[in-house]
C-alpha cells in the first residue's frame, strides 16, 4: 500500500484511516430534485442501469464509482425482479473487471448503504464501488482464514435455491445479518456463468424482499460483496459471497454499538440468529 498524506495508519493497532476532508462539502440531500432520476445531474439520459465516477470520492484516481440500479426512484432491489437484478449483477461484474484490471487496484469492493439510518443521503436505489490500491484488512483476514460458506447451517438456514445458500451467521455482530454464497466455489462475479448470475439474482431479490417484509417497512441495510483480489495473486481460497447487515433490532428501533464493544471489539447481540432465520423462512416469497 502506498502511503500518502491523507492515508494514516494507527501506530499501535494498525487501523487504516482515510482522511477525506473534501467529502465534508458533499450535499447531504439534493437541493433540487433527484440527481439519479432520468434528466438529473448524474443521469441526463434514460437508462436501465448506469454507473459514473463519484463526484465526492473517498479515494483519489477515479477509484470510487456509483451504480444506479434502475431509473425508478421509488423502486427497491427486490422490486427489480430477476431480470432487473441480473442487469445490476452484470454491471457489477463489468465494473469489477474494468477496475480490477488497473495496475493501481488490488481489491474491488461492491457495496450498498440503503436508508438514511445507515448513512445513505439519496433514496434512489443505488450502490457504490471502491477500488483499493491494497487489500483491506478484513477481506484479507477472511482470505487468510480460508473462509467458506456454512453449507450445513441447520436452524440458521433462510433459503437455499439453485445452488445458492442464504443463512444467518453463527456469530452475527449485527441484529440482522445474512450471508449468501454459492455451494460450489466461485472466486468472483466475473467467474459466474449466465445461469449462476440468474440464480444469484433470484436469491438476492428473494432475500431482500423478505427483509423488507420482516417489519412491514423498508429495512435499512448495508450490503457488500466479497470477491477475489485483483492484485495478480492466485488466491485459490477465494469464495465469492455477499454479506447483508442491518442495525435494526425491531421495527424502527436501531441497536447502537456500545462503548464496551468499540473498546474491546467484542459484541453483544440481542437477536438470536436461529430466531431471525426462522422469521425470514416463514416470510417466504411474496409471489
Amino acid at each position: 500500500m502506498t502511503e500518502s498524506p491523507d492515508v494514516r495508519t494507527d501506530p499501535h493497532l494498525g487501523t487504516v484511516v482515510h482522511v477525506v476532508g473534501t467529502r465534508q462539502a458533499r450535499p447531504n440531500l439534493p437541493s433540487t430534485g433527484c440527481p439519479f432520476c432520468p434528466g438529473g445531474r448524474e443521469a441526463p439520459e434514460p437508462y436501465d442501469v448506469r454507473w459514473f465516477s463519484n463526484r465526492w470520492p473517498a479515494m483519489p484516481g477515479e477509484r470510487c464509482e456509483v451504480v444506479l440500479y434502475t431509473s425508478h426512484h421509488d423502486a427497491t432491489f427486490a422490486s427489480l425482479g430477476v431480470d432487473g437484478a441480473r442487469k445490476v449483477i452484470d454491471l457489477w461484474a463489468e465494473r469489477t473487471k474494468a477496475l480490477g484490471a488497473r495496475p493501481d487496484v488490488d481489491s474491488v469492493l461492491v457495496f450498498e448503504n440503503r436508508g438514511a439510518e445507515v448513512g445513505a443521503t439519496i433514496a434512489h436505489p443505488h450502490g457504490q464501488i471502491y477500488a483499493y490500491d491494497h487489500i483491506p484488512e478484513r477481506p484479507l483476514r477472511l482470505l487468510e482464514a480460508k473462509w467458506a460458506p456454512d453449507l450445513q447451517p441447520g436452524d440458521r438456514l433462510v433459503v437455499e435455491r439453485d445452488g445458492w445458500v442464504a443463512s444467518v451467521p453463527f456469530a452475527a455482530t449485527f441484529p440482522i445479518a445474512l450471508s449468501i454464497a454459492p455451494r460450489l466455489q466461485v472466486p468472483d462475479l466475473a467467474a459466474l456463468g449466465s445461469g449462476e448470475r440468474d440464480a444469484l439474482a433470484t436469491i438476492l431479490t428473494d432475500v431482500l424482499g423478505r427483509l423488507d417484509r420482516l417489519y412491514d417497512r423498508p429495512l435499512p441495510y448495508m450490503m457488500w460483496l466479497n470477491q477475489r483480489p485483483t492484485d495478480g495473486g492466485d488466491w485459490p481460497q477465494a469464495w465469492f459471497n455477499i454479506e447483508i447487515v442491518s442495525p435494526w433490532r425491531s421495527a424502527g428501533v436501531p441497536r447502537f454499538i456500545a462503548a464496551a464493544e468499540v473498546a474491546c471489539s467484542e459484541f453483544f447481540n440481542p437477536v438470536i440468529p436461529e430466531v431471525l432465520a426462522e422469521q425470514l423462512r416463514d416470510l417466504g416469497r411474496s409471489d
